[in-house]
């Protein structure tokens, strides 16, 4: 089993290129919202974007806004 640790270096790059992704899309920040664009961060990471530069970069080209939330449907007990 390969088992990787991330250094805080590494976790100050991912921390900052999602708090440059928010200010630069004026969004607040929310859970689900986090959850999208922090999952996003480290994949890329992973994928060999190690700069803050080149994840705030690539986060805003993938997410240029804040990513669509899901919508509970209506449940049968809604009244029409």
């Amino acid at each position: 089993m390969l088992v990787t640790s991330i250094l805080d270096a590494d976790l100050d790059v991912l921390s900052l290129s999602v708090q440059s992704w928010y200010r630069h899309c004026k969004a607040r920040p929310d859970d689900r919202t986090s959850q999208i664009i922090c999952s996003a961060a480290v994949d890329l990471f992973n994928r060999g974007h190690r700069t803050q530069e080149e994840l705030t970069s690539m986060l805003i080209a993938r997410f240029p806004g804040t990513p669509i939330r899901s919508v509970n449907a209506p449940t049968s007990a809604a009244v029409h």
